[in-house]
């Protein structure tokens, strides 16, 4: 056989392997902390269910796929006659950081109006969950439902890479999350050289609500950053509220030693109740180891767009407090 021929053959081989290697399967399983979903890669109509889900997409730059979307504070107040998010209510806040021009509103994130979601025909749903929230037979049967609880270990970063999975963003997952952890270690060290942990070695996240109590939080919402910036824990609890953290009282925020920051972190919204936390005979008490930090408006409580900022954004705060 000649050079010629046995270079065509060779080329044949090569697209008949070429040919018969398997391709990706088009769905794959997902373990979620609901259960079981089968779901199609690469999905192209997407509704998340409330900010923390959204935080998740916009980190893997896929909110074009975004068709529906849930919340804890908009009502229909913000919204357009056809049901989009008004622009000046995306404008300046966690929304704008990504693409919501093709995203109807679907209700509040505990109660979504499943006709709505229906008539939008998604093949993916997902949500931040907890034990006892409801409708996720109804979203299921609707289309493959994935539900994240912020309880459990590694919560933003599990369902992170789950979708990163399902995009095909594996990469761009793991970058982002290296990008969190290089930026505390960064915060970590300018802290350090300005003798911030001289000072406070140890700190507590408290969140005021508006007619409401005072959380101290012990899992995921900001006080896992916290904790990576370099700060010990100023204080245990043994209450829980959705896993990430319980009620304390003024007797124990009072209790708090001198050498303890207290990070005051309110909810958005109408539930701030910052104001009235800092103005009262314990936030008084309190002010010479107080710092306030708030979330831009919309913000999710964790994530890894959240943690980027929140970090240098508290970073910077603390800085103030103690030069």
């Amino acid at each position: 056989m000649n050079r010629s021929l046995l270079l065509t053959a060779a080329l044949l081989s090569g697209l008949g392997a070429a040919q018969t290697s398997p391709r990706p399967a088009a769905t794959l399983t997902v373990q979620h902390d609901e259960g079981s979903a089968q779901v199609r890669r690469d999905p192209r109509r997407v509704i998340v269910l409330d900010e923390e889900a959204l935080g998740w997409i916009y980190a893997l730059g896929v909110s074009d796929r975004l068709v529906g979307l849930g919340s804890a504070v908009l009502t229909p107040a913000d919204l357009t006659p056809d049901g989009h998010v008004k622009p000046e209510r995306i404008r300046g806040t966690f929304l704008a950081r990504g693409d919501l021009s093709h995203a109807t509103f679907v209700g509040n994130w505990t109660q979504p109006n499943l006709e709505t979601i229906l008539a939008l025909k998604p093949d993916l749903i997902v949500r931040a969950t907890w034990q006892g929230n409801g409708n996720y037979p109804q979203l299921s049967r609707i289309a493959p439902t994935l539900g994240y609880s912020e309880q459990d270990s590694g919560y933003w970063r599990k369902g992170l890479r789950d979708l990163a999975r399902i995009f095909g963003r594996q990469q761009q997952a793991e970058n982002v999350i290296r990008q969190v952890a290089d930026t505390n270690r960064t915060n970590g060290r300018a802290l350090q050289a300005a003798g911030v942990f001289r000072k406070y070695p140890k700190a507590v996240v408290v969140s005021p609500f508006k007619g409401g109590g005072t959380y101290l939080y012990t899992k995921t919402r900001l006080i896992e950053d916290v904790r990576a910036l370099g700060f010990r824990d100023g204080m245990k609890s043994d209450a829980s509220t959705l896993g990430v953290g319980g009620v304390v009282s003024d007797e124990a925020l009072l209790a708090l030693p001198k050498d303890t920051l207290v990070i005051v972190f309110p909810p958005g919204g109408q539930y701030n109740g910052a104001q009235d936390f800092l103005k009262s005979a314990v936030g008084q008490r309190l002010k010479d180891q107080t710092v306030l930090y708030t979330q831009e408006p919309n913000s999710p409580w964790a994530g890894p767009l959240v943690s980027i900022r929140d970090s240098s954004g508290l970073t910077k705060v603390i800085l103030e407090k103690v030069k």
